[in-house]
């Protein structure tokens, strides 16, 4: 299990997101917003490679904005 300068960024870059994101749908009761942050949080502990890492992060991303047009 070796982590890269990239894999570092992307872990704490995820992190800040997701618990950016998981104060604020806790805060304002919002499902999607919640648990996002939640998914995003836990992603750089699941995943070890780098690539994996980004593409995750990105459909996390994707999906809640997806939720979020659809009016969730």
């Amino acid at each position: 299990m070796e982590m890269t300068a990239a894999g570092l960024a992307f872990a704490l870059l995820f992190g800040a997101i997701g618990a950016g994101l998981f104060l604020f749908g806790k805060k304002q009761q919002r499902l999607p917003q919640l648990s996002a942050g939640l998914a995003l949080m836990v992603l750089p502990g699941v995943l070890q490679d780098t690539w994996a890492m980004a593409l995750g992060g990105a459909a996390v991303l994707g999906a809640l904005w997806f939720a979020l047009r659809a009016d969730f």
